[in-house]
């Protein structure tokens, strides 16, 4: 069983990124530029955000945070989008989520102006992806991507399940998986909640990637020995021994499954730090217009 470490992928990431903005710099061209819209004070969304800063500064861009109340309205917050998307120095941004119930997600995603939309998630760069185009891929699907690329993980022609049906996660996953490159062109089963049969449909698979958000649900008597098993799963459960009151679990029980597997990542430490990495990746491709002039 090999760990895949996505926190010293990620740090490799980060340099090379870091690497091609110094020379950038040098040459005279312009410092990527990524914001970010924090609502509220959601701990997880707190965390969250602080990281992406911090990953900024390790790869020399240019970061700023702007920060609202919860009891912002839903015009207040489209008003601010509609000033990054015409802010001609912001090359990219973000609004975490999710946002307060008496916002809408999907009419904030829509607004965001999809050459600056480096999570991926407005339908023009969904729509993109879904049939091959240069386009953002939402950070955490494509982070995955990365680990198996640089862990020279094998997935032409291989079986591929799919653990949730996210806009976020599950369905680009599965889109990308089954697109004709590599990693890809995988054969690509997407499970859910409601699926039958889905313990012997993990238990064919050669690639599991869960992210079904719930701690401990892929099991031993659901992965074949050898499978490669990729754990999108971060579920805050309590724990007294940490200084937070928490830890954060996945959704693979780890001690049973790692001993089955050719490959697993951890939680923390496997997927999580890539997602950030892979907003990095976007947002230095917007400050090169490399998608969209």
């Amino acid at each position: 069983m090999q760990l895949i470490d996505g926190k010293a992928t990620a740090a490799a990431i980060k340099e090379e990124i870091a690497e091609e903005v110094r020379n950038i710099v040098a040459n005279g061209g312009k410092r990527p530029h990524l914001a970010a819209i924090l609502v509220g004070h959601d701990g997880g969304s707190e965390t969250y955000v602080k990281n992406k800063v911090l990953a900024c500064e390790a790869c020399g861009f240019t970061s700023t945070l702007i920060r609202f109340e919860d009891d912002v309205t839903e015009q207040e917050l489209l008003a601010q989008v509609d000033k990054l998307n015409k802010d001609e120095d912001i090359d990219g941004f973000i609004v975490q989520l999710p946002l307060p119930k008496h916002i809408s997600d999907q009419k904030v995603i829509e607004a965001i102006d999809y050459r600056k939309d480096v999570d991926g998630f407005h339908p023009i760069n969904v729509g993109r992806m879904s049939i091959g185009l240069p386009c953002y891929i939402s950070a955490t699907p494509n982070g995955i991507l990365e680990l198996l690329r640089r862990y020279h993980i094998e997935t032409s022609g291989k079986k591929c399940v799919v653990l949730g049906r996210s806009n976020i996660v599950g369905k680009p996953m599965a889109q990308l998986m089954m697109q004709k490159r590599v990693p890809g062109d995988a054969t690509v089963t997407v499970c859910h909640s409601h699926s039958q049969n889905l313990k012997e449909e993990c238990r064919n698979a050669d690639i599991i990637i869960a992210a079904i958000g719930i701690p401990n649900f892929v099991t031993a008597d659901m992965v074949k020995p050898g499978a490669v098993v990729i754990d999108v799963g971060t579920t805050r459960v309590p724990d007294a021994s940490k200084k937070s009151g928490f830890r954060l679990n996945g959704d693979v029980k780890f001690d049973e499954v790692s001993p089955l597997c050719s490959f697993i990542t951890p939680v923390p430490g496997g997927v999580g730090p890539m997602t950030i990495c892979s907003l990095m990746k976007n947002t230095l491709a917007a400050g090169k217009k490399e998608y969209y002039q």
